[in-house]
Formats: C-alpha cells, structure tokens, sequence
C-alpha cells in the first residue's frame, strides 16, 4: 500500500559502471503514487500542481512480481523513472522490489517456507545482481530499495512468516547480491505494515549492515483506531522511530493513505505533523481510491487538509 515521491549526470566511471547522479540530502522528500509504469510518470507533474507546495522530489514505482522476468527490472518500465530522475539533481527515485516471483498468488505457507529456504541457500542471487545490472546500466545506481515490503502480513509470497530465520537469511543475500555489482551505491529500505500484523516486525530485521532506511506503511485503519493510537499502538509509528533511533537509521513511509476510517483529516493533518517531527528520507502517499486524495474524489476533506499542510 502507499505519497508524491517524487543536474545532470556527473561524468560517467569508465569500466567500474555508470556513476549517477548526486543522492539528494535526507529530509521529507515527498512523492504520490500515480501508477507504475510511464504513464504514472507522465501525471507525476499534474499531481504536483495539485498539491501545490512545491516539487514533488521522489518518484516511486513497484516491479511486478509475476514473474522473475518481472523482478529483474524491465528497462521498458524503468526507463521513463529514469529519465525523470536525470532532470534533476535533487530527485530521489524508490523502488519496491519483490523479493519471490507467484508474490500476489496465495501461495500455502509450507510452499514459502521452502523458497525461503531456496533463497537462503543462494539460489535466486542470479535474479538480483540482474536487476542491480539493469538499474546501474540506467544510471539509477543511488536507487532506493524497498525489498519485500510488507514482509509482516499475509498478503505477498515474500512474507516472513513462514521462517523468519532463513527469511532473514535470504534479505542478507539478496542486498549482498545487489551490492556486489559495481557502480552501486543502493539504499535498502525494510518496511512493514504497521502494528503487529501476522508477525511482529522486529522478528523479520536482517541487521543493520544490510538495512539503510527503517520504512513503514501506514494506513489509517483499522476503523476507529485514531492517529494518536496509531502512534502508539505495539509495533506502531513510536515503536519504528524508537527503533530506528537504537538502530541509527533514518526513517521512511513508502505507503499511507485513507482506509477504513474514510474521508479522515485527522489523520492526514497528524501524519503531516509527523513527518515534520521526524523529517523521512521520502514519503509517498498511495492515491488510488480508496486512500488517495488527487484523483480519488471520495475524500474531499482529507484533500483539503493535505493541500493545507506545511
């Protein structure tokens, strides 16, 4: 689930990969979701005059996760990410990357297990240092990594559940695959749901050596649970920050939105208030319907309050 993450190259490393361009500095860059592929590139612009309040610096996009074909980064759906990226020197662009292929099939838990245990032994690495090589050969080589979002939950393969050990495990190899290809310079972002979910998130944490950014997807649900209970839920927004903080990572928000407490201004003036407070790295506002507040028109006063937040 999801805000508008939304110069030019230094000259190019010879024989070591393609040098990108210059990260921008931490600090609330934000960024709505307005599809995945170029066409969500190509509303990238109205969705900024909407809001109002400046440039949108992220830009964020998710590979599907069918297939392992999918999962290595098709240059037909980067591509457009990366030439918006190049237009400025301040833009950072975030990908969610899935970390199993079937990721959306409700695959049984004993199936999982066992791919977690496949990857934990090595055998997908091939898939990653593809998708490093892709993103590299784009000059998106400071590319943040959102891999395995969600990892606390039900809903994707990637789910660490199953195993939390060799899940662990598997992250490891999947960031050391990512980061032996040269050129590199990719923050990895671990992101669970909010709250407890199927599993406490802390269960699924790799370690700090292979964790740049310490992310949640915050939603505002379930109905009526207000912000403030939000924050300081088990497992909650307190409980990330605090976290991060022993951990000396910065923080994120790849997803928030609307949910099961409809058109809620509350929650959109608290989480602006939030993100003042604790300044993320970026944060990206889901906008379809229903947790959006650009083109989903059933949310009128939430719009309202996000338009009107500094």
């Amino acid at each position: 689930m999801l805000a508008l993450l939304l110069s030019f190259l230094v000259p190019l490393a010879s024989d070591s990969g393609r040098q990108g361009p210059v990260p921008p500095p931490s600090g609330n860059a934000a960024s709505i979701f307005t599809g995945s592929g170029g066409d969500g590139v190509g509303r990238l612009a109205a969705a900024e005059k909407w809001r109002g309040r400046g440039p949108l610096l992220a830009g964020h996009t998710y590979l599907p996760g069918g297939t392992w074909h999918d999962i290595e980064g098709a240059p037909a759906l980067l591509g457009p990410w990366a030439r918006w990226r190049h237009e400025r020197a301040d833009r950072v662009f975030v990908l969610n990357v899935p970390m199993l292929d079937h990721n959306e099939d409700g695959l049984p838990d004993a199936r999982v297990a066992s791919l977690l245990g496949q990857g934990a032994r090595g055998a997908f690495d091939g898939h990653f240092r593809a998708l490093a090589e892709h993103l590299v050969q784009l000059q998106l080589p400071d590319t943040i990594v959102v891999l395995a979002w969600e990892m606390n939950g039900v809903t994707y393969t990637h789910r660490c559940g199953p195993d939390p050990a060799a899940w662990r495990t598997y992250w490891r190899r999947v960031v050391t695959a990512m980061r032996s290809v040269a050129g590199q310079r990719f923050r990895f972002d671990f992101a669970p749901s909010r709250g407890r979910d199927a599993v406490p998130w802390t269960e699924c944490y790799p370690g700090d050596a292979f964790v740049d950014i310490l992310g949640m997807d915050a939603y505002d649900q379930p109905a009526g649970v207000s912000f403030a209970q939000q924050v300081e839920e088990p497992y909650g927004l307190r409980a990330q920050v605090d976290f991060a903080a022993r951990h000396h990572k910065p923080v994120s928000y790849p997803e928030w939105g609307l949910f099961r407490n409809g058109d809620d201004p509350a929650y959109v003036r608290g989480m602006a208030a939030w993100f003042r407070r604790y300044r993320p790295v970026y944060q990206t506002l889901t906008d379809y319907c229903p947790h959006g507040l650009w083109e989903c028109g059933i949310n009128p006063r939430a719009a309202h309050a996000y338009r009107g937040a500094r």
